[in-house]
């Protein structure tokens, strides 16, 4: 039991580094950064001129359907290096679900497309 205990040790030892090294990163600059508020510092800044409305309002429902868009296709991708390596070794099959992944993912995209979802205003 000592012996799988003795295993552990480096994995507790990294642990406590880790933890120790942040909490030291964490309360560092509390330390020593220089803390000199003044107004303009404390003002509110959005691309050179004042905000504008409110910090929560509501975001177009054409934004998260781009961002969902974004997040398919991101994925298309990680699928597709691991596909495309291991090709000669996967065969026929293999090829032809991805054609059917890729089809099901181009029919998704043509009907964003036909209603309007990537056009902006």
């Amino acid at each position: 039991m000592e012996g799988l205990l003795i295993e552990y040790l480096p994995i507790l030892l990294f642990i406590g580094i880790a933890g120790g090294l942040s909490l030291v990163l964490m309360l560092v600059p509390f330390v020593i950064a220089p803390s000199k508020p003044d107004p303009e510092k404390l003002s509110a800044y959005e691309c050179g001129f004042p905000a504008f409305g409110d910090a929560r309002m509501k975001f177009d429902v054409r934004f998260y359907l781009v961002s969902l868009l974004f997040i398919i296709f991101d994925l298309e991708v990680a699928f597709l290096f691991p596909w495309a390596i291991t090709l000669k070794a996967t065969g026929a099959f293999a090829f032809w679900s991805m054609m059917v992944f890729l089809g099901v993912l181009t029919v998704g995209f043509i009907y964003e497309w036909k209603k309007g979802a990537l056009e902006w205003e």
